[in-house]
């Protein structure tokens, strides 16, 4: 029987000196891998010409980069690109590179499947498969800047990472902070906290763990409803974890001098959107330092919903900012490649 071999991704920099040692060579090899791995973003040992041969054909026999690879790929006519990736046990996930002109976004996901079952969201349709390990989640981020831009070479505006891909990131929360640790690595990826944003359902006592990390990247609640009655029927979680507690974890977030937090509100037709909902929701947010982005729904066949139409969503805008609350309407991505909020659901075509 083979030897299953160690997946390196994922691995911080004293765990690759473990490995190393663990196989006989020195431990200094450990930051040679990492650059190679992290910084340089080699996915093959053969390229790794830094290191000798031998050593390229015992890492060879003993480990692999990373079991993730590229099932299929998609791109939008608005430049977005969804990536179907496959993972060692045959398990699938998705990860969307958005360019911009100022910047680069890539949206990648935290689990195979999500178990919140979000009435409005493809990925609750599927349901939970398993989480993802932090070098699964890390591997989404190399595998998609590489396909992009090739490896090694650094994007022309640095890049942005959003945890709003399949699943809520705060029911895998210890893989998904050690991912983000190594993306801050300088020596490695170097995407530094203030470019990450996790995306939580809710899940409050976590949101009092994230307030409390040294390293803390940007905090968006996906809200898309100001009372308990619609809350509940669109988010499950909400029952066990009503607006007033998730609110007032959002109260007590501490916020850097310039930082607010984000409240995602996708706005579906004739279920929140009317005037009465805009002024809920100012309500609901009074004393926070906040920012709305209104997200036209993105639909799909199996979702019963339809998106606000423009105007209903301009005038709910309308409402935010004439009492003081900062709001914008987020540009739907992808949609025609099922690539925009809600739509991630490992589709093998281009669309439903």
């Amino acid at each position: 029987m083979t030897e299953k071999k160690t997946e390196l991704m994922g691995m911080t920099r004293d765990e690759l000196r473990q490995f190393i040692v663990a196989i006989g060579e020195k431990p200094y090899r450990a930051i040679q891998l990492h650059s190679s791995i992290y910084r340089r973003r080699i996915l093959q040992f053969d390229q790794m010409t830094d290191l000798p041969k031998t050593l390229r054909r015992l890492l060879d026999e003993r480990a692999i980069i990373t079991s993730a690879e590229v099932e299929s790929a998609f791109t939008s006519t608005d430049g977005t690109r969804r990536f179907l990736l496959k993972l060692a046990d045959g398990q699938e996930v998705e990860s969307v590179f958005m360019p911009e002109e100022h910047r680069d976004t890539v949206c990648i996901s935290s689990q195979v499947g999500c178990p919140l079952a979000c009435d409005f969201c493809m990925t609750g349709v599927m349901g939970l498969k398993r989480n993802l390990t932090a070098g699964e989640i890390v591997s989404q981020v190399v595998i998609v800047l590489n396909e992009v831009y090739g490896p090694g070479a650094h994007p022309p505006h640095g890049t942005n990472i959003v945890l709003m891909g399949m699943g809520e990131p705060f029911l895998n929360y210890d893989e998904v902070m050690k991912a983000i640790r190594l993306f801050a690595d300088k020596d490695g990826l170097g995407i530094q906290p203030r470019r990450v944003t996790v995306s939580t359902a809710g899940i409050v006592p976590r949101i009092y763990d994230f307030a409390k990390e040294e390293a803390r990247p940007h905090l968006a609640i996906s809200l898309t409803a100001a009372n308990d009655e619609t809350r509940d029927r669109l988010f499950p979680i909400n029952r066990k974890y009503p607006l007033a507690e998730l609110v007032e974890a959002c109260r007590r977030y501490p916020l850097g001098e310039r930082e607010r937090l984000t409240f995602e509100y996708v706005m579906l037709d004739g279920v929140n959107d009317t005037d009465e909902d805009a002024r809920q929701l100012v309500r609901l947010l009074s004393g926070i330092r906040a920012k709305v982005n209104l997200i036209p729904h993105n639909p799909a066949p199996e979702l019963p919903f339809l998106s606000s139409p423009m105007e209903r969503i301009l005038a709910f805008q309308n409402i935010l900012v004439e009492s003081g609350l900062p709001s914008f309407i987020r540009r739907p991505r992808g949609q025609d490649i099922s690539a925009a909020c809600g739509q991630l659901a490992a589709r093998h075509g281009a669309s439903a």
